[in-house]
């Protein structure tokens, strides 16, 4: 073998080592941080919202309206195939545009979506969904908490979205999974770090619910209202 080919080797070698070396560490750090809760003892209030997932994504469900914040203003009833203005709730989530988009559902699923997701390479957006009732289940927990803890989840939410020049939320026009949700511009990078799980759980830090230290999925945050 050639000095030419051994030195190829060895560069390779390394960065293969350094790869498994960097995703042992992502995974321990993953399952170590998840575990570690924070605002065990958040106070109760009467403000109702929910922790939903689907199996792999989360998302923040809030009441439609209340004293604190109307979201109708923002999120239109008519943005919605459905146009149903008898709904009660409505879900946020945010990740990466590409991947909202592109990925319906996880057979769409291209390598080249996810490399660009997974390294800070794309946009992001928010998903909202609007719901006429909301049912617990294992995937779906219920919190009540403060009218103040509420007002700094809405200003949380409020801050994922991008702006017009007039302050108005940008629509994605016409794209959606169902009849009841759209998808909007969104602030921010998803990566490998601050995944659509991570912001829900900032979400529920921001409003000073039980939480994860960090973590990038559903299962932890949801563990720890069991």
């Amino acid at each position: 073998m050639s000095k030419t080919l051994k030195g190829i080797f060895k560069i390779v070698k390394k960065l293969i080592i350094g790869l498994l070396c960097f995703i042992a560490v992502y995974i321990i750090a993953t399952l170590v941080l998840s575990y570690i809760p924070v605002n065990t003892d958040a106070e109760k209030g009467d403000i109702v919202v929910y922790v939903n997932s689907n199996g792999v994504h989360t998302d923040i469900i809030v009441p439609v309206k209340n004293n604190v914040k109307d979201w109708t203003g923002q999120i239109l009833y008519n943005e919605t195939k459905a146009n149903d203005t008898l709904v009660k709730y409505v879900a946020f989530g945010w990740g990466d545009k590409g991947f909202y988009l592109n990925t319906p559902k996880w057979s769409d699923l291209k390598a080249s979506t996810a490399f660009r997701a997974a390294f800070y390479m794309g946009t992001s957006a928010m998903h909202t969904r609007f719901y006429k009732t909301v049912n617990q289940d294992d995937d779906c927990v219920k919190l009540t908490i403060t009218k103040e803890d509420y007002r700094t989840l809405v200003d949380y939410i409020e801050r994922s979205f991008q702006y017009d020049e007039n302050g108005e939320v940008i629509w994605i026009a016409n794209r959606s999974y169902g009849q009841y949700d759209t998808f909007y511009e969104g602030e921010g990078k998803y990566n490998l770090f601050y995944t659509c799980n991570t912001w829900t759980n900032c979400a529920l830090k921001a409003a000073n619910q039980k939480a994860c230290l960090w973590t990038t999925y559903d299962k932890a945050i949801l563990n720890k209202y069991k």
